[in-house]
């Protein structure tokens, strides 16, 4: 029994190094994670990439992708693009803010937004850049045109083949068909409805034919209304139409120890799953900083009715994620 025992806990002990941990990407800051499953069988994370030391969001200037096959080891893909590979960016650089990656036709189509002009606040585009491969060889062949200067791209193809931009900032969230060059809205943009404290952040995923746009509030711990402290919280609605009317259900993730946060959601072999980016590994190396993050991930359930059960937020600490003072 004593042997049986001792073999118990050494298969327990390896179970557990084998577990999924937060952040899961260690060896450089990262935010803004875009999860996607692609035709390889391979989980993929878009993300963008925070410097240190940090300067704001000023300093972000660059995307690396990463992959899984099991949740658990991930492969550093490497920097696929940068503000220097942007020939219609701002002279200046930086401000490679929230991407995301959509699969059309055999091409990879990687958007992201990026500033026009050195006044990066009003002159923001969608840049597209494209490739035949997942995590490289991505080359900027412009970006989405005549659309309103907004940030956080997230284009969803549907079932039947149709890709749709999802993006906004500022409170105001924005909708359009795609043309099937994924490059030119087809149409008109149309104002998404029906959200509450909408800020940024938009995702959409689709599970048992209803549509769920997920994104970030406006909740902060310096301005909050309902006297609960923290910072951004993600959020949902539900559609049967891409289109809407949308139907506000509610918060799905509490804020992390991060001033921000930015999440996507993913069906993988079976389970869903929420990323989302916290300050863990600053706060870990004793240098705190809302603009050093780190992508993460949990699991994801739904309620026999549809709606999004709060996720629980892990990490490697012992104690629940709590923001410094």
């Amino acid at each position: 029994m004593k042997k049986i025992i001792v073999n118990l806990s050494f298969l327990l002990m390896a179970l557990g190094c084998l577990a999924q941990k937060n952040p899961f990407i260690t060896h450089m800051f990262t935010a803004d994670p875009s999860a996607h499953v692609w035709e390889d069988g391979r989980l993929y994370v878009y993300a963008s990439h925070d410097i240190s030391p940090p300067k704001g969001c000023d300093l972000m200037d660059q995307y690396h992708v990463f992959s899984t096959d099991d949740m658990i080891h991930w492969t550093d893909h490497g920097e696929i693009l940068r503000s220097s590979d942007v020939p219609w960016g701002r002279p200046e650089g930086g401000f490679m803010w929230a991407p995301d990656c959509a699969y059309k036709n055999g091409t990879y189509y990687f958007y992201f937004p990026h500033p026009s002009g050195t006044n990066w606040n009003n002159t923001w585009k969608i840049g597209v850049a494209t490739s035949k491969y997942p995590a490289k060889d991505f080359v900027v062949q412009g970006y989405i045109p005549d659309i309103p200067s907004h940030i956080d791209p997230c284009v969803f193809v549907d079932d039947d083949g149709e890709a749709y931009l999802f993006y906004g900032g500022g409170g105001e969230c924005l909708m359009g068909k795609l043309k099937d060059n994924m490059m030119e809205i087809d149409g008109d943009l149309h104002p998404v409805e029906g959200l509450e404290d909408f800020h940024e952040a938009s995702w959409i995923h689709k599970r048992d034919g209803i549509y769920y746009l997920s994104y970030s509030d406006n909740h902060d711990e310096n301005n909050s209304k309902d006297g609960v402290t923290g910072d951004n919280r993600m959020r949902y609605a539900i559609s049967k139409s891409i289109y809407g009317p949308w139907e506000y259900k509610g918060i799905y993730m509490e804020p992390t120890d991060s001033y921000t946060n930015h999440g996507s959601i993913v069906e993988y072999k079976g389970q869903w799953y929420a990323f989302y980016h916290n300050s863990k590994l600053s706060s870990d190396v004793g240098a705190f900083n809302d603009w050093t993050r780190s992508i993460c991930v949990d699991k994801l359930f739904y309620n026999p009715d549809g709606t999004i059960q709060t996720v629980i937020q892990t990490t490697d600490m012992k104690t629940p994620i709590q923001r410094p003072q």
